[in-house]
């Protein structure tokens, strides 16, 4: 029987990214979702639900999503999955890029696992499908769980709105894309986490975001 997803939402870094950990509920195995800064809150976030963490999952490799990840690994002690190949210049380059955005220092990252579409990732009894949506950066990826109708989908798609697409490796036809063929054909009732802003549901999305009709 599989677990029950539960998530909780931690704001990090000046760009109030949603850091989202997520556990099994009968297990309380978790995963740490993008965790761009502010590990010490993370870690609190972590005790105070007390989720044994097992892994870093990474839906891309921007700043803001990325940047403590290497340090949490260190502080945990566990492995970093995803996101595609594709954005391993943007993780190799973070220190620049935090020092370009006046963020704190931040350390280059390479996963112990990259992912690609098709891949299956395991958070406790909880298993989710990777679908890679190119388009908002090169290699980001969407984390789906199919049994709890769930998804985790970074910064391809908001509430209302959409992933930028106009820093290095951005292209916008490419994100459209993948999200009508990819994200919206997973059904309606997808509960998302985004990257940034409130949850939302695909049946939402398609019917209302400016970004998706036509």
């Amino acid at each position: 029987m599989p677990g029950t997803p539960r998530a909780g939402i931690i704001p990090v870094t000046p760009f109030q990214q949603n850091c989202t950990l997520i556990w099994d509920d009968a297990t309380k195995v978790g995963a740490v979702v993008d965790p761009g800064g502010d590990l010490d809150r993370i870690q609190a976030a972590i005790a105070e639900q007390g989720v044994s963490v097992e892994k870093i999952l990474l839906t891309h490799g921007h700043v803001d999503h990325a940047a403590g990840a290497d340090e949490l690994r260190e502080r945990l002690g566990v492995p970093i999955e995803g996101p595609h190949l594709a954005d391993k210049f943007l993780l190799e380059s973070l220190p620049a890029t935090a020092a370009q955005y006046g963020l704190d220092p931040a350390r280059p990252v390479t996963p112990d696992r990259w992912l690609d579409q098709g891949d299956t990732v395991q958070v406790g009894e909880l298993t989710f499908d990777i679908l890679h949506c190119p388009g908002h950066s090169p290699g980001s990826v969407v984390f789906v769980s199919r049994d709890a109708r769930f998804a985790l989908v970074g910064d391809v798609v908001f509430k209302g709105s959409i992933g930028r697409t106009d820093l290095p490796g951005g292209n916008h036809e490419q994100l459209i894309r993948a999200i009508k063929e990819k994200v919206l054909p997973l059904g309606d009732d997808i509960a998302f986490i985004p990257g940034h802003g409130p949850t939302g549901t695909l049946g939402e999305e398609r019917v209302s975001n400016p970004f998706l009709q036509g």
